[in-house]
């Protein structure tokens, strides 16, 4: 008998924790507040789908890409130092900010990226809605320079992996405001949520993953204010709970406005400009 291939435990076994767990909070709030339950079942069809779509693109053009950029590196990192990996940490984090950010701000990477943003309550469940066209979208290019500078390549998407696992916490309304230290450097549930927001006064915020410190830096850091409360899921809200009209629905958008284009500057506009750009109107 064959042995289950090591990339299917890495997806399935944190999955199952991370499900478990979710529903642990669905419980609870099914008794107190009231639980989209429809949603928790939208969220677990996306993390499969994304699963056996990755499994069909392999690697994507992320992979081919980073693996690519490999052998052009200038140097190569054993990380056989402890200093290597705090090196890699900050760097990842560096990346990912931009990363996240470019995923808000450049309507190609939008089109993964916003079916994370689409769950109308903000749940753990929330956490592991990710999309199925990651691999297409390729925003995860933005650690080539990373593996350019020689981290290996299974580090560099390792760190990636436990940036994200560390951020399934940060997606419930049942933890408050942290002590200020913590709140000060590290991404938490009171920033995230504000990154979630679909009011205009929190949009494209708070893009950092397991640190905040680079919102601090570059001016993006935003906090929940007093007298507007945090609508969550996107501008224009997805209704429903079909898995594939979740995942593909900024796609069907985005034909419709490429049917709209005229020439070449709004075509590219409505590829790479901001996500609420439309031809003929403006952002």
């Amino acid at each position: 008998m064959e042995l289950p291939a090591p990339r299917t435990l890495l997806f399935g076994l944190p999955l199952l924790l991370l499900v478990a767990v979710a529903a642990l909070e669905g419980g609870w709030l099914s008794r107190t507040r009231g639980y989209d339950w429809k949603a928790y079942w939208a969220s677990l069809a996306d993390a499969v789908g994304r699963n056996l779509v990755n499994q069909l693109l392999g690697g994507g053009v992320v992979g081919l890409l980073l693996l690519g950029v490999a052998q052009l590196r200038i140097a190569e990192i054993a990380m056989d130092r402890w200093w290597h990996w705090v090196l890699l940490f900050l760097g990842q984090e560096f990346c990912y900010y931009w990363m996240h950010r470019a995923d808000h701000r450049i309507r190609w990477f939008w089109l993964n990226h916003s079916v994370h943003h689409s769950p109308n309550q903000y749940t753990l469940a929330s956490a592991y809605r990710l999309g199925w066209t990651g691999t297409i979208t390729a925003a995860a290019v933005c650690f080539a320079p990373l593996v350019w500078l020689g981290f290996p390549v299974v580090a560099v998407l390792g760190a990636l992996a436990l940036n994200l696992f560390y951020q399934f916490w940060l997606h419930t309304e049942l933890i408050g405001t942290l002590p200020r230290p913590v709140e000060y450097v590290f991404n938490t549930p009171a920033h995230h949520r504000v990154h979630h927001g679909s009011n205009p006064e929190y949009l494209d915020c708070n893009y950092g993953g397991v640190l905040i410190v680079f919102d601090r830096l570059f001016g993006t850091l935003r906090e929940e204010q007093a007298g507007v409360p945090i609508r969550y899921g996107l501008v224009e809200p997805v209704h429903g709970y079909n898995p594939v009209k979740i995942a593909l629905h900024a796609w069907w958008k985005m034909f419709a406005d490429l049917r709209q284009a005229r020439g070449w500057g709004e075509t590219v506009q409505v590829l790479l400009g901001p996500p609420g750009y439309r031809p003929g109107k403006d952002i």
